[in-house]
Order: structure tokens, then C-alpha cells, then sequence
């Protein structure tokens, strides 16, 4: 999967914006003002992604290329390499979970304001 296709993905969630707040090399994408994935738009290719603590580590430890999320806490969010053998299939999975971590930690009103979208 590539970046653009990765974007493209991410955007059509219900209600995501996305900007370069830290640098132009970093695509940051944000569901209700909240950070779920960062794209790495320079060799070697990423994207980071917020994920369930135990299974950040699993993820870890099955898949060399994930790690711990780059500039990010290590607890919550994973780095996973665009160059390697992970699948499309795979790596939505995971961007849906990221997207889903963050809705489920948004306060109430911002996730019935993003149910009405």
C-alpha cells in the first residue's frame, strides 16, 4: 500500500481532516481534532497508528516491521513500515483500528457530533 493510497483511505472516514502541523515530510490525519494516523510521506515509507497496548506488543513481536510508534508513546502507537511485507488488507485493518481507538476515547458530544456526519 502506498501513501497515496493509504491518504485516501483515511480521508474518507466520517470526519477527518489532515494538515503538516510538525514538518512538510509528515502527513498528520486527525478524526474530531485528534491524531489516529501519521504518514511518513519520505523514504523509508510509515505510518504510525494508535493501537490497544497488548496488542501493540503482539503486533510487535509477529511482524518485524512493526515497531514502537517513532516520536510517539511507545505504549499506545505502533510504526508500521509501508516497505515491507505487510498487506493492504492488513494495514487498513489496523488504520480502522486506530481510527476506532480514538473515537472510542473522543468525550461524548464529539462522537455524537461525528455520528451525525
Amino acid at each position: 500500500m502506498n501513501v497515496e493510497q493509504i491518504r485516501n483511505y483515511c480521508i474518507e472516514k466520517k470526519g477527518v481532516t489532515e494538515g503538516f502541523p510538525f514538518d512538510e515530510e509528515t502527513l498528520v490525519i486527525k478524526v474530531m481534532e485528534k491524531m489516529f494516523a501519521l504518514v511518513n510521506l519520505v523514504p523509508p515509507f510509515s505510518i504510525n497508528l494508535k493501537c490497544d497496548p497488548e496488542k501493540a506488543i503482539e503486533l510487535r513481536e509477529e511482524h518485524e516491521e512493526i515497531t514502537p510508534g517513532f516520536h510517539m508513546n511507545k505504549k499506545h502507537w505502533n510504526t508500521f513500515s509501508l516497505e515491507g511485507r505487510l498487506t493492504s488488507t492488513f494495514i487498513k485493518e489496523w488504520i480502522d483500528h486506530s481510527y476506532n481507538c480514538v473515537v472510542k476515547g473522543l468525550p461524548k458530544k464529539d462522537r455524537d457530533r461525528l455520528a451525525e456526519l
